[in-house]
């Protein structure tokens, strides 16, 4: 399976790398002054490149196009189609994300989660479509790719 299969089932879903890219700028920008955003979406394709990445976003996207076509068992139906606050398989999912960058990676997630910028509020945010899965598995991702920067900047170059 190629990154760009799972690019596409992204941009079906109102999703673009740059947006990703642009929360990921956000997360290093105070850390690494030289940082470039063209570098954030070098990151977050290479984040995309890994199989493990593309199953947990192909999986998760799955189950919010089944939910919002009224195809999933009870109660797991109404679990997502209320975005239930206690239903946690949606973070537990892009935690598989975060995890292929070690810890920085689960912070940032914890964080992301919390705060919700840019495309992860308007998935969130988004009452015409089922996003419970795209919006945790995009900050997953956005933070695995930060963390990726992150354990590349030499010690010299931060600030």
């Amino acid at each position: 399976m190629k990154e760009k299969v799972v690019i596409e089932r992204l941009k079906s879903r109102g999703v673009e790398v740059e947006a990703i890219a642009e929360i990921v700028y956000n997360l290093q920008k105070p850390y690494y002054a030289k940082l470039k955003l063209e570098e954030c979406r070098e990151s977050v394709l290479t984040v995309l490149s890994k199989r493990e990445v593309q199953y947990a976003i192909h999986t998760g996207i799955a189950l919010d196009e089944l939910a919002e076509r009224n195809m999933l068992p009870e109660p797991l139906q109404s679990l997502l189609a209320s975005d239930e606050p206690l239903y946690g398989v949606d973070e537990t999912l892009a935690l598989g994300i975060t995890n292929v960058y070690g810890m920085i990676g689960l912070t940032s997630f914890g964080y992301l989660d919390k705060v919700k910028p840019g495309v992860i509020r308007v998935l969130n945010d988004d009452r015409a479509a089922i996003h419970v899965f795209l919006d945790d598995l995009i900050a997953g991702l956005a933070a695995a790719a930060s963390a990726r920067i992150a354990h590349s900047i030499k010690k010299a170059d931060s600030i």
